[in-house]
Protein backbone atom coordinates (compact mmCIF):
# COMPACT_ATOMS: atom_id res chain seq x y z
CA UNK A 1 0.00 0.00 0.00
CA UNK A 2 1.55 3.33 -1.04
CA UNK A 3 2.19 5.91 1.63
CA UNK A 4 0.16 9.11 1.18
CA UNK A 5 1.69 12.26 2.62
CA UNK A 6 -1.69 13.96 2.90
CA UNK A 7 -2.86 11.26 5.33
CA UNK A 8 -0.42 12.30 8.05
CA UNK A 9 -2.22 14.45 10.60
CA UNK A 10 -0.59 17.82 11.13
CA UNK A 11 0.41 18.61 14.69
CA UNK A 12 -1.87 21.20 16.23
CA UNK A 13 -0.30 24.60 16.54
CA UNK A 14 -0.30 25.89 20.10
CA UNK A 15 -2.54 28.95 20.43
CA UNK A 16 -1.09 31.07 23.16
CA UNK A 17 -3.19 34.02 24.29
CA UNK A 18 -1.41 37.35 23.86
CA UNK A 19 -0.09 39.20 26.89
CA UNK A 20 -2.01 42.41 27.56
CA UNK A 21 -1.30 45.37 29.81
CA UNK A 22 -4.14 46.86 31.83
CA UNK A 23 -5.04 50.49 31.18
CA UNK A 24 -3.42 51.39 34.51
CA UNK A 25 -0.20 49.64 33.46
CA UNK A 26 -0.19 51.49 30.12
CA UNK A 27 -0.61 54.77 32.02
CA UNK A 28 2.28 53.86 34.35
CA UNK A 29 4.39 52.91 31.33
CA UNK A 30 3.91 56.32 29.68
CA UNK A 31 4.53 58.11 33.00
CA UNK A 32 7.85 56.26 33.33
CA UNK A 33 9.16 57.64 30.01
CA UNK A 34 10.71 61.10 30.29
CA UNK A 35 12.32 61.43 26.83
CA UNK A 36 9.70 63.07 24.53
CA UNK A 37 10.74 61.04 21.47
CA UNK A 38 10.59 57.74 23.35
CA UNK A 39 7.24 58.62 24.88
CA UNK A 40 5.83 59.69 21.51
CA UNK A 41 6.84 56.52 19.67
CA UNK A 42 5.28 54.29 22.35
CA UNK A 43 2.14 56.45 22.48
CA UNK A 44 1.71 56.28 18.70
CA UNK A 45 2.12 52.47 18.71
CA UNK A 46 -0.45 52.01 21.49
CA UNK A 47 -2.91 54.69 20.36
CA UNK A 48 -3.17 53.33 16.81
CA UNK A 49 -2.49 49.62 17.35
CA UNK A 50 0.63 49.66 15.20
CA UNK A 51 3.24 47.01 14.63
CA UNK A 52 6.72 48.24 15.55
CA UNK A 53 7.87 48.25 11.91
CA UNK A 54 4.84 50.31 10.89
CA UNK A 55 5.75 52.94 13.49
CA UNK A 56 9.32 53.22 12.21
CA UNK A 57 8.12 53.86 8.64
CA UNK A 58 5.62 56.62 9.53
CA UNK A 59 6.04 59.91 7.68
CA UNK A 60 4.40 63.23 8.47
CA UNK A 61 2.24 63.03 5.35
CA UNK A 62 0.72 59.80 6.74
CA UNK A 63 -1.10 61.84 9.40
CA UNK A 64 -4.49 63.30 8.50
CA UNK A 65 -5.60 65.47 11.47
CA UNK A 66 -8.79 66.62 9.68
CA UNK A 67 -10.05 63.04 9.38
CA UNK A 68 -8.27 61.86 12.58
CA UNK A 69 -6.58 59.06 10.67
CA UNK A 70 -3.12 57.64 10.06
CA UNK A 71 -2.33 56.05 6.70
CA UNK A 72 -0.29 52.89 7.26
CA UNK A 73 1.66 52.12 4.10
CA UNK A 74 3.00 48.67 3.33
CA UNK A 75 1.89 46.97 6.54
CA UNK A 76 2.06 43.21 7.01
CA UNK A 77 1.48 41.49 3.68
CA UNK A 78 2.39 44.80 1.96
CA UNK A 79 -1.15 46.05 2.62
CA UNK A 80 -2.10 49.68 3.19
CA UNK A 81 -4.76 50.60 5.72
CA UNK A 82 -6.06 53.50 7.77
CA UNK A 83 -6.14 53.51 11.54
CA UNK A 84 -7.19 56.08 14.11
CA UNK A 85 -5.25 59.18 15.10
CA UNK A 86 -5.63 59.88 18.80
CA UNK A 87 -6.42 63.45 19.87
CA UNK A 88 -3.67 63.22 22.50
CA UNK A 89 -1.12 62.21 19.85
CA UNK A 90 -2.41 64.90 17.50
CA UNK A 91 -1.96 67.57 20.21
CA UNK A 92 1.54 66.41 21.18
CA UNK A 93 2.68 66.00 17.57
CA UNK A 94 3.28 69.74 17.09
CA UNK A 95 5.36 69.91 20.29
CA UNK A 96 7.32 66.84 19.20
CA UNK A 97 7.97 68.37 15.76
CA UNK A 98 9.21 71.61 17.36
CA UNK A 99 11.90 69.67 19.23
CA UNK A 100 12.69 66.96 16.67
CA UNK A 101 13.09 68.48 13.23
CA UNK A 102 12.76 65.24 11.31
CA UNK A 103 13.50 65.14 7.60
CA UNK A 104 11.79 62.07 6.18
CA UNK A 105 10.36 59.85 8.91
CA UNK A 106 8.40 60.86 12.00
CA UNK A 107 10.82 58.88 14.16
CA UNK A 108 14.38 59.17 12.89
CA UNK A 109 17.53 57.59 14.22
CA UNK A 110 20.89 59.21 14.83
CA UNK A 111 21.56 59.64 11.11
CA UNK A 112 19.26 62.12 9.38
CA UNK A 113 16.78 60.59 7.00
CA UNK A 114 17.03 57.06 8.44
CA UNK A 115 14.13 55.57 10.42
CA UNK A 116 14.49 54.90 14.13
CA UNK A 117 15.66 51.30 14.53
CA UNK A 118 13.45 48.49 15.80
CA UNK A 119 16.06 47.56 18.40
CA UNK A 120 16.12 51.14 19.75
CA UNK A 121 12.34 51.09 20.24
CA UNK A 122 12.54 47.66 21.88
CA UNK A 123 15.21 48.95 24.25
CA UNK A 124 13.12 52.04 25.07
CA UNK A 125 10.15 49.78 25.84
CA UNK A 126 12.18 47.42 28.07
CA UNK A 127 13.49 50.36 30.12
CA UNK A 128 10.00 51.87 30.41
CA UNK A 129 8.51 48.56 31.59
CA UNK A 130 11.27 48.25 34.18
CA UNK A 131 10.89 51.85 35.43
CA UNK A 132 7.10 51.43 35.61
CA UNK A 133 7.54 48.35 37.82
CA UNK A 134 5.59 46.09 35.46
CA UNK A 135 6.70 42.50 35.96
CA UNK A 136 4.48 40.60 33.53
CA UNK A 137 6.04 39.47 30.24
CA UNK A 138 5.67 42.24 27.67
CA UNK A 139 7.18 43.38 24.39
CA UNK A 140 6.47 46.39 22.18
CA UNK A 141 3.88 44.22 20.38
CA UNK A 142 2.05 43.94 23.73
CA UNK A 143 0.97 47.57 23.18
CA UNK A 144 -0.82 46.49 19.97
CA UNK A 145 -2.53 43.63 21.82
CA UNK A 146 -3.49 46.03 24.63
CA UNK A 147 -4.93 48.53 22.11
CA UNK A 148 -7.21 45.86 20.62
CA UNK A 149 -8.27 44.47 23.99
CA UNK A 150 -9.01 47.92 25.44
CA UNK A 151 -11.13 48.83 22.39
CA UNK A 152 -13.06 45.58 22.76
CA UNK A 153 -13.62 46.32 26.46
CA UNK A 154 -14.98 49.76 25.46
CA UNK A 155 -17.58 47.98 23.34
CA UNK A 156 -16.03 48.64 19.91
CA UNK A 157 -17.29 46.13 17.32
CA UNK A 158 -14.80 43.39 16.49
CA UNK A 159 -15.07 44.16 12.76
CA UNK A 160 -13.81 47.72 13.32
CA UNK A 161 -10.94 46.42 15.45
CA UNK A 162 -10.09 43.96 12.67
CA UNK A 163 -9.95 46.82 10.17
CA UNK A 164 -7.86 49.06 12.44
CA UNK A 165 -5.35 46.25 13.01
CA UNK A 166 -5.24 45.29 9.33
CA UNK A 167 -6.21 41.66 9.93
CA UNK A 168 -7.35 39.78 6.82
CA UNK A 169 -9.30 37.24 8.83
CA UNK A 170 -11.75 37.87 11.66
CA UNK A 171 -10.37 34.69 13.29
CA UNK A 172 -7.13 36.54 14.02
CA UNK A 173 -8.98 39.37 15.74
CA UNK A 174 -11.29 37.04 17.69
CA UNK A 175 -8.40 36.05 19.96
CA UNK A 176 -8.97 39.32 21.84
CA UNK A 177 -12.38 38.11 22.98
CA UNK A 178 -10.49 35.46 24.99
CA UNK A 179 -8.19 38.05 26.57
CA UNK A 180 -10.72 40.69 27.57
CA UNK A 181 -11.19 40.40 31.34
CA UNK A 182 -14.14 42.80 31.27
CA UNK A 183 -16.19 40.44 29.11
CA UNK A 184 -15.34 37.48 31.34
CA UNK A 185 -16.01 39.47 34.53
CA UNK A 186 -19.48 40.43 33.25
CA UNK A 187 -20.54 36.79 32.92
CA UNK A 188 -22.21 35.36 35.97
CA UNK A 189 -21.40 31.80 37.00
CA UNK A 190 -24.44 29.49 36.99
CA UNK A 191 -23.52 28.52 40.56
CA UNK A 192 -24.14 32.10 41.69
CA UNK A 193 -27.67 31.91 40.26
CA UNK A 194 -28.65 28.92 42.40
CA UNK A 195 -29.25 30.98 45.53
CA UNK A 196 -27.30 28.63 47.78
Amino acid sequence: MPFAIGSIPRPRKERKLPDVLTQDEVKRLFSAVTNPKHRMVLMVIYSAGLRIGEATRLRLEDFDPARKMIHIRGGKGKKDRFTMLSEKVMNELSQYRAVYKTVKYLFEGERDGKPYSLSSIQQVFRKAIEHAGITKPATVHTLRHSFATHLLEQGVDLRYIQELLGHSSSKTTEIYTHVSSKNIAAIRSPLDSLGL
